[in-house]
């Protein structure tokens, strides 16, 4: 078996931020190139700064929320450039604070899984696993506190992170686990 945390990769980073006070969305929108804003589809402007990985979202409120960057740096990166087009507008905001909420991994276990005898196996208190409605496994760990979804073929996807760490600990607790119940080689 290869080892499975050397496939582990980043596959998105969700950061959230905030502008500190409240934003003229339609305003904006008309003065940021390829901002689309359809408060009928969505309440707030959906901006990707050219220089940018990422995709942020912005609201009325001023919160800023982040999505599609592959890194923890990226995100940063697109939300700061986020921030200094809103400040080219004329719009006085204070730097931002950004904070992870969420970053999806994924790897592969190297071997397919038996998803029945791991449902069982590890307890259906904290499984779900309705094959005719998804075709993974999903597991709730609590310690680190993320959702792991294991599918048939070995691939799994790690999700609730807020540091890589808490997915490189998830993938090593899900490996240890399916080891000690001989459902992993």
């Amino acid at each position: 078996m290869s080892d499975p945390h050397a496939t582990l990769e980043v596959q998105n980073v969700v950061v959230s931020s905030t502008l500190n006070q409240e934003i003229d969305l339609k305003s904006v929108a008309l003065d940021l190139t390829g901002a689309d804003f359809d408060p009928e589809q969505f309440p707030g402007v959906i901006y990707r700064p050219e220089s940018a990985e990422a995709t942020c979202l912005i609201f009325r409120s001023g919160k800023i929320t982040c999505t599609g960057a592959g890194s923890i740096e990226g995100a940063r990166e697109t939300v700061q450039a986020t921030v200094e087009t809103v400040r080219g507008l004329g719009i006085d905001v204070e730097e931002p604070t950004v904070t992870v909420q969420n970053i999806v991994s994924d790897a592969d276990l190297g071997e397919e899984l038996n998803l029945e005898a791991i449902a069982i196996g590890l307890g259906l208190e904290d499984i779900e696993y309705e094959p005719e409605q998804f075709p993974g496994l999903i597991y709730r760990l609590d310690e680190p506190d993320t959702v792991v979804l294991l599918f048939g073929t070995g691939k799994t996807v790690i999700t609730g992170a807020e540091t890589q760490d808490d997915a490189e600990e998830a993938l090593k607790t899900i490996i240890d686990r399916l080891s000690e119940l001989a459902l992993l080689g």
